[in-house]
Formats: C-alpha cells, structure tokens, sequence
C-alpha cells in the first residue's frame, strides 16, 4: 500500500496531465459541496439532476457551430430553468413533473444530436461519464474561473440565498426578490455543471451536487458549518477517487463518487449524533441502564 501511494505522489508531482487532473477534481468538490447545501435545504435535488441532464444538447451545439461548450451548456442549463418555471407556474402541471418533462426532452434532444454526428467521426459520449484524466491547462484555467464566480456570488447573496432557502415567505414580506434569487441560484447550478462535464460529467454530477451535503448534513445542524463540511467532503472524495482510478485503471468519474458515497455509508452508520450504529448502541445502553 506504501508503496502505491509513493508511486501515486511521483506520478502526481512528475506529469502535468496527473496535475491538471487533481486540480480540476479539487476544485469541482468544492463548488459542487457549496451549491449542493443550498440545492439540499432547498429540496432541490431533482432540479440538480434536471439542469445536469439538461445542459447535454447546449454542449452538442455548441460543438457543431464551433464555440466554447461552456457556453453552450450555461444558456441551455438557464433557459431549461426558465422553462421549468413557466410551465408550473401557467398549468396545472406541479414543478416536480415539469422538471421530469423538460430534463428527459432535453437530455433525449442531446442524445439525439450526438448520434447525428456519429458518422463525422467526433465521439461527445465521454461528457456523460467525464474523464477528468484527460482535463487540459485551459479546462482547469475555466473551472477555476467558474470556481471563483460562484465563491463571489455565494458570499455576495449568502444572506438573502440563506433568508429564501429556510423562510422563504418572510424573505417575500421583507421585500427580497425571491424569484431572481432562485434563478440566481439556477445559474449557479448551471456554472457548477458545466465546470463539472470533464471531471464526473453530466450523468454523474448530480451525486456530487448532493451526497457531500447531504454527509454533512447529518454532523451539523449550523449552515455555515455544513458548507464548510461539503466542501471538504468533496475535495477528499475527488482526491480519493482520482488516486484509485490512476492505482486500479478505472473511471475517474465514477471512482470521485464512489469515494463521495463511501463518506456518506460511513457518516450514515458511525456519525456520532445521527449515525444508525451510533443510535442503536445509545439505546441498548439506555434500555440495561432502565432494566
């Protein structure tokens, strides 16, 4: 084992590929642990999923007129929010089946595009899995771009993002625009996903979006600290994941959240106010102590 992880470092400190990797990997498990918090108190995870699955036929066409998939990916993620917003806000149709409607047209729509081009020789299937293995200099430089807007914007609007997530009705009587908020928000999510496409891609970023949060949400019941939590939880998990997909030759994307789900099995039976085991050996002893 020692002499594995000696065989990771001089990899990790020798190969710039290796490099670009752990840095794109570090710096998605933060902004996905920030904006999950706020997508898990929001009660928001299908949205996460939606906006994930969304952003696919943005990233195609943006290939085909020749830009940045960034792009591409940021207006088709914003737009399919819009959508989803009028639609249960002008039918009968509730938010949670809007979302199911617009995430599989639009994710059916990218599936669609990409199998048009199958033809042309260009193969776009790694942005469903991510292969964080093969980030560039210039993708790090645009994820840690991306990091640092969504740093600004959740201190910037911490205080009404919080006010909206936990009373949302005295944020609306107080005066905050708590629809722009919530869009604000969308776009966060929508930047969050498209730093993420090369590292978990797009099936795969919804677990990043949620399980670091949701382990931190089972240690704390302060915010502040659960952000700090999930942002941690998610750099360990990228660091984790990226040392056994180089050691083991497999996925990097899937070994990130394989790494961020064994966190959250551990925090969920051993965590030392909410953990099952934790709970269940506080009854025994409570149950000899009143025999």
């Amino acid at each position: 084992m020692i002499e594995q992880l000696d065989s990771f470092i001089y990899q990790l400190m020798n190969y710039p590929y290796l490099q670009n990797a752990m840095l794109a990997a570090v710096l998605v498990g933060i902004i996905c642990g920030l904006i999950g918090c706020f997508i898990i108190m929001r009660g928001m995870a299908l949205m996460g999923d939606a906006i994930s699955h969304a952003v696919l036929p943005g990233v195609v066409a943006a290939y085909m007129i020749g830009v940045s998939f960034f792009i591409g990916a940021v207006i088709t993620g914003v737009i399919t929010a819009l959508l989803i917003g009028y639609i249960s806000q002008n039918s009968r149709i509730k938010e949670d089946s809007a979302i199911g409607i617009m995430f599989t047209a639009m994710f059916a729509l990218g599936v669609v595009m990409i199998t048009s081009l199958s033809g042309t020789g260009v193969d776009l299937w790694h942005i469903l899995f991510g292969n964080v293995l093969a980030v560039g200099s210039t993708d790090v430089s645009i994820t840690m771009g991306i990091g640092i807007i969504v740093i600004l914007m959740i201190l910037a609007f911490y205080r009404p993002l919080l006010l909206t997530t936990f009373d949302p009705t005295m944020a609306k009587a107080s005066g905050l625009p708590v629809k722009l908020i919530h869009y604000v928000l969308m776009l966060l999510l929508s930047l969050v996903t498209v730093a993420s496409l090369q590292t978990v891609g797009i099936i795969l970023v919804v677990a990043m979006l949620i399980t670091p949060g949701a382990t931190a949400y089972l240690l704390t019941d302060r915010f502040s600290v659960m952000l700090v939590l999930a942002a941690a939880f998610g750099v360990m998990s990228a660091v984790i994941g990226i040392y056994f997909s180089v050691l083991y030759d497999v996925a990097s994307g899937a070994s990130i959240v394989l790494a961020a789900s064994a966190f959250f099995v551990i925090v969920f039976l051993f965590g030392p106010k909410r953990g099952l085991v934790i709970r269940w050996i506080t009854g025994l002893r409570r149950q000899s102590s009143t025999a």
